[in-house]
């Protein structure tokens, strides 16, 4: 399973990055390869490459507030949570979106 994701809060600071590792962490823990990216304070890091998109089968989208080029991934699945559901539970966050699919 190939995962991609965005982080994104309104402030752009510790939760992103919290729910950033949370997902990174999870997703090992899974066996999944992801790839996060975080949309924060210092822009958009990690940046999401058309490459990445076309071995992603999920799309998770952990943002509190609009994220920045959202159009590339409209045909993908995409599983929206809020950033506290990865920070607090990101195993959860990716067995749920896997199970959508």
């Amino acid at each position: 399973m190939n995962i991609v994701a965005v982080t994104a809060c309104p402030a752009g600071v510790a939760h992103t990055y919290m729910a950033k590792k949370g997902l990174e962490k999870a997703a090992r823990k899974l066996g999944y390869k992801i790839k996060v990216e975080t949309q924060g304070s210092m822009g958009i890091e990690n940046k999401i490459e058309a490459k990445d998109l076309e071995k992603a089968d999920i799309v998770i989208l952990a943002v509190d507030t609009k994220i920045e080029k959202a159009s590339r991934f409209d045909g993908k699945f995409i599983h929206e949570v809020p950033v506290a559901a990865a920070v607090k539970n990101a195993v959860k966050v990716i067995e749920d979106a896997v199970a959508k699919l």
